[in-house]
C-alpha cells in the first residue's frame, strides 16, 4: 500500500470532517451544513463506508485529501503531509513537491528564516536597542517578545536579502516572490527596514508574512506596512496572533477580535488570551469560516473611531450568516483596546463581560444621528435596519426587533412587516432567477434519483434487475447518470453468484464517472420499507422510459418532416415504422 492509500485507510473521514462540521446520522451516511458555502438546510453528506463526501448545494466533493485541500486552500502534497502527520503515518516516499507546492515550501522556509533573523536582532544585536527601548516604553514584557516572535528590521537596507542569499542560498526571485525583498531603480533591497516586526502565521503555524511598524513619528513612511499579497499571504485569510491563541480560542469557545497588533499583544499580556487581530479591516468570508472552526461566539472590540464602527457593521452580517453568535464591546476610556487597558484594565475587562448582542448594536447604530420625528429620518432608519431584520431566521427574535423599531419610530408593526415582505419578495425573485437558470431537467433529476436508489439499496443486484426490462432498450447514453445506468446493466450480467461489490464495479466504471457515482452514494433518500423501496425503483425507471420514448417519438417526427420535404420516401417509411413501434410501447406503459 502506497503512502496515499495508507493515509486514506487510517483516517476516519467522519471524525476529520466532524471537527469543523456538525454532522448528524442520515441512514448509512452523515449530513450537515456545508462549510464551503452558506446554506440553511443541510446538503453536505459524508459516507463512512466509502470515506467520501459531497455537497448537493455547491457540488463539491471527494475524499479526505480533497476536503483538506478545499478547506485549507492548499495543494495535494501539503494535504498529504498534513494528513499523514494526523494519521501517524511516516511517509516512506518523501513527496517531491512540484510546481506551486514546491514554490510554497520555499516561501515558507524563507519567511521562517526571516523570523529568526529579525528576532535575533531584537533580542541580541545592538541595532535592535531602539526597538527594545520602544517595547519597554509600551510596557511589553519579554514574554510577549518570545511568544509572538517579535523582531526588528535594521536600517541597513540589504541586510536580510544578503543573509538569505549568501548564507542560506536562496535565489533572488524567491525573496521577491515571498515579499521579503523589493526591486528599486538602484537594485534589490529589503522590503522592511527600520521597523518593529510582527510575524504573521496561518493556523497551521506557517509564517506567511509580516507587519512592520515605525518606531517614531519622525521616521519616514507609513506607520504600518504589510507584506504584499503573495502565493502564501492573503490579508483576507489572515489573523495576527492565531499561532499563539488558537488553543485558547477553543477552550473559551469565544474569539475577541481587535484591530491592530498592539491591541492583541496588550490583551494577551493582560490575560485575555483568546484574542485575534483582524488587521484593521472588516472581516472576510474566509476569515469567518476559519473562526467557525474554533469558536461559536465572536466578540468584536474594534476602535471607537468611524472606521472601526464601519468595520463592525460590515462584519456582523457575515458572522450571522455563518451562524456564529456575535456580540460587540463598547470600549471605555480609550479609543482602542491597547489604550483602554493601559488606562483602566479592570474597566476594560468589565466591558468584555457586558458585551451586547450584534442586533442590539446595529439597532442603536441605525438610530444614531437620525431625526426620527421626520419622515426622512424614519426612512433612513428603516432602510438601514430593516434588511438586517429581514435576514433574522428566528421569528421570535425578528418580531422582538420589529416591535422595538415600531415603538422607536412610532409606526405600526404591520407597516414594518409589509415592508419586510417586500424586501423578501425582491430577494426571492432574484434567487429564483438564478435557480431557474441552473435548474436541471426532470429527466436529469429522475436519473440521479434512480441511480441513487440502486446503489444505496442493500442488494444493488436486485435493484438493477428491477430496471433492466424497462430501460435496457430505451436508454440513451448522453448524460453521466445514463452512462452509469448502462454500466450497471452491463455489469449485472457479469455477476453469476454472490453480491454486488462497489469496489469491483468502480474498476469497470470509466474514471470520469467516479465522482458522479460517489455522489449518488450520498444522495439523501426517503425512508421506505423494503417492498416500497423496490416499487419506487420500478416506478422511477418506468417514468424515465416513458420520457425517453416520448422524446424519441418527437425527434422522429421532426426527422420525418425533413425527409418528406426531401421526398425520401423509403426513409420516411422506416422512420414512421420506428415511431409506430415506440408509440405502441408508450401506449402499453400508459395502460398499466
Amino acid at each position: 500500500m502506497d503512502d496515499v492509500a495508507l493515509v486514506r485507510e487510517k483516517l476516519d473521514l467522519v471524525a476529520l470532517i466532524g471537527e469543523t462540521v456538525g454532522l448528524k446520522r442520515a441512514g448509512k451516511n452523515f449530513k450537515g451544513l456545508c462549510p464551503f458555502h452558506s446554506e440553511k438546510s443541510p446538503s453536505f453528506m459524508v459516507s463512512p463506508e466509502r470515506q467520501i463526501w459531497h455537497c448537493f448545494g455547491c457540488q463539491k466533493g471527494g475524499d479526505c485529501f480533497s476536503f483538506v485541500m478545499e478547506q485549507e486552500h492548499i495543494e495535494f502534497v501539503e494535504a498529504l503531509r498534513f494528513l499523514a502527520k494526523r494519521a501517524g503515518v511516516e511517509l516512506q516516499q518523501s513527496p517531491i513537491a512540484t510546481g506551486i507546492a514546491a514554490k510554497k515550501d520555499r516561501l515558507y522556509e524563507a519567511n521562517k528564516l526571516a523570523v529568526e533573523f529579525y528576532h535575533y536582532l531584537l533580542l541580541e544585536h545592538k541595532s535592535g536597542a531602539k526597538a527594545r527601548d520602544y517595547l519597554n516604553e509600551r510596557k511589553m514584557g519579554d514574554k510577549i517578545w518570545q511568544t509572538f516572535k517579535l523582531g526588528f528590521a535594521p536600517d541597513q537596507r540589504e541586510a536580510l536579502t544578503n543573509y538569505l542569499i549568501k548564507r542560506k542560498h536562496f535565489k533572488l526571485e524567491e525573496l521577491l516572490d515571498a515579499g521579503l525583498s523589493t526591486s528599486t531603480r538602484t537594485g534589490v533591497i529589503d522590503f522592511f527596514w527600520n521597523r518593529l516586526m510582527f510575524p504573521l502565521y496561518d493556523h497551521r503555524d506557517n509564517v506567511v508574512g509580516f507587519a512592520g511598524r515605525l518606531l517614531t513619528a519622525s521616521d519616514s513612511g507609513p506607520k504600518y506596512i504589510n507584506t504584499k499579497e503573495t502565493l502564501i499571504y492573503h490579508k483576507g485569510q489572515t489573523f495576527f496572533a492565531i499561532q499563539a491563541t488558537k488553543d485558547n480560542l477553543r477552550k473559551a469557545n469565544q474569539a475577541i477580535l481587535v484591530e491592530g497588533e498592539f491591541d492583541a499583544l496588550t490583551c494577551f499580556q493582560a490575560g485575555i488570551t483568546n484574542v485575534l487581530a483582524v488587521k484593521g479591516t472588516a472581516l472576510t468570508e474566509l476569515q469567518v469560516t476559519l473562526l467557525g472552526r474554533y469558536v461559536n461566539k465572536v466578540t468584536m472590540c474594534f476602535d471607537g473611531d468611524r472606521a472601526g464602527q464601519e468595520a463592525i457593521k460590515r462584519s456582523i452580517p457575515l458572522l450571522e450568516k455563518k451562524n456564529v453568535q456575535t456580540t460587540v464591546v463598547i470600549i471605555p476610556e480609550g479609543k482602542d483596546p491597547d489604550e483602554a487597558i493601559k488606562n483602566n484594565e479592570s474597566g476594560f475587562k468589565q466591558a468584555l463581560k457586558h458585551d451586547i448582542p450584534a442586533y442590539d448594536y446595529l439597532f442603536e447604530q441605525s438610530l444614531a444621528g437620525q431625526d426620527i420625528s421626520s419622515a426622512l429620518g424614519k426612512k433612513n432608519v428603516v432602510d438601514s435596519f430593516l434588511p438586517v431584520a429581514a435576514a433574522i431566521e428566528n421569528l421570535v427574535v425578528r418580531e422582538h426587533y420589529l416591535k422595538k423599531l415600531s415603538n422607536a419610530l412610532n409606526t405600526s408593526y404591520d407597516n414594518l412587516t409589509r415592508e419586510i415582505e417586500r424586501i423578501s419578495r425582491h430577494q426571492q425573485t432574484q434567487e429564483g432567477v438564478l435557480a431557474k437558470s441552473a435548474k436541471p431537467s426532470r429527466q436529469e433529476v429522475l436519473e440521479e434519483y434512480l441511480v441513487s436508489l440502486i446503489v444505496q439499496h442493500e442488494d444493488p443486484k436486485t435493484a438493477i434487475e428491477q430496471v433492466a426490462d424497462a430501460l435496457s432498450s430505451a436508454l440513451d447514453k448522453d448524460r453521466a447518470y445514463q452512462k452509469i445506468i448502462f454500466h450497471l446493466l452491463e455489469f449485472i450480467n457479469t455477476i453469476q453468484r454472490g453480491v454486488f461489490d462497489h469496489k469491483t464495479f468502480l474498476h469497470h466504471l470509466p474514471e470520469e464517472l467516479t465522482l458522479v457515482y460517489n455522489k449518488s452514494l450520498l444522495f439523501p433518500l426517503p425512508k421506505l420499507t423494503p417492498e416500497a423501496y423496490l416499487a419506487e425503483i420500478h416506478k422511477t425507471a418506468t417514468q424515465l422510459k416513458e420520457m425517453y420514448l416520448r422524446e424519441r417519438i418527437q425527434q422522429l417526427g421532426k426527422q420525418i418532416k425533413l425527409k418528406e420535404i426531401a421526398n425520401e420516401i423509403e426513409e420516411v417509411e422506416k422512420l414512421e415504422a420506428e415511431s409506430g413501434a415506440l408509440a405502441k410501447q408508450l401506449q402499453g406503459i400508459s395502460s398499466k
